[in-house]
């Protein structure tokens, strides 16, 4: 969910968070550039009584510190499992889904781990999302991000809400996961000036449990080698141990694979 104002920013939460009231839900919001405060006055201020769902522990309004930064680090393992325990909480307190609004402003800063912000969100839809009764939204704001790094990262998402018109110069590599079936998508192209964004597919790639995962390079524009030798890598790693699915395959990968044929370990080519 992109926003650029104070305003937008409101008109996405208090829709988002009077659903989750309605249903039953418990909600949680993830502060970082935002004031908590001013989460539950701008509720209140909209018709929602904030105060006293925050008393009976229906919302709960935290901060990125608290969450996606415990220990001074960002680590996409201990989030996904921080998801797993949220959850199996709200469940326990009687709450048949958890909903949840993250705000991703601090991948803007020096952080440790902050350069793993795209492969975890890459890996939380298969790894989170399609396990849990958990909805959740990412908070973006434009005001603090570059234009090339919003579009990246809210690519990632199989939803994207609220998003500025893309201007096709910045377009890269995208990488977005699949619908139905663990794995990813890749487009534009996988060259040098791509280079962190296939990086962190590729990591997702090896970290992901699945025992099938599938790469879908249909909508690849170009392919370098040091592109498919991440992937190469990230397929040897993976701890399942079973091939990396390849789809739509271009022509520039059976060129590579001839010159460097080492790269074909852990890879499979697939139809659709």
């Amino acid at each position: 969910m992109e926003y650029s104002t104070d305003d937008e920013w409101a008109a996405h939460l208090v829709p988002f968070v009077r659903a989750g009231f309605d249903r039953g839900e418990q909600v949680q919001y993830f502060a970082d550039a935002t004031d908590p405060r001013l989460v539950i006055r701008t509720l209140a201020e909209r018709g929602l009584d904030a105060d006293s769902a925050v008393r009976r522990g229906q919302l709960v309004v935290t901060t990125a510190d608290e969450t996606y930064l415990t220990g001074a680090r960002f680590d996409p393992d201990a989030m996904i499992g921080l998801w797993h325990r949220a959850v199996e909480t709200a469940l326990g307190q009687g709450y048949g889904n958890l909903r949840v609004i993250g705000e991703m402003s601090w991948g803007t800063r020096h952080i440790t781990g902050a350069e793993r912000l795209l492969e975890y969100e890459l890996r939380i839809h298969h790894e989170a999302f399609e396990q849990l009764p958990l909805t959740a939204w990412c908070f973006y704001d434009r005001r603090l991000l570059a234009p090339d790094a919003l579009d990246v990262l809210t690519g990632a998402h199989l939803t994207r809400a609220g998003a500025a018109p893309r201007s096709h110069s910045r377009l890269g590599l995208s990488v977005v996961p699949l619908v139905g079936r663990p794995g990813f998508r890749l487009s534009g192209s996988a060259g040098y000036e791509s280079r962190r964004v296939a990086a962190s597919a590729s990591a997702a790639l090896a970290a992901s449990p699945a025992q099938d995962i599938t790469l879908d390079l249909s909508s690849l524009d170009h392919l370098d080698v040091a592109a498919l030798a991440d992937i190469a890598h990230a397929a040897r790693r993976r701890p399942s141990g079973a091939p990396l699915r390849l789809v739509g395959a271009p022509p520039a990968l059976h060129r590579m694979l001839e010159l460097f044929p080492e790269l074909r370990v852990g890879l499979q080519e697939v139809g659709r």
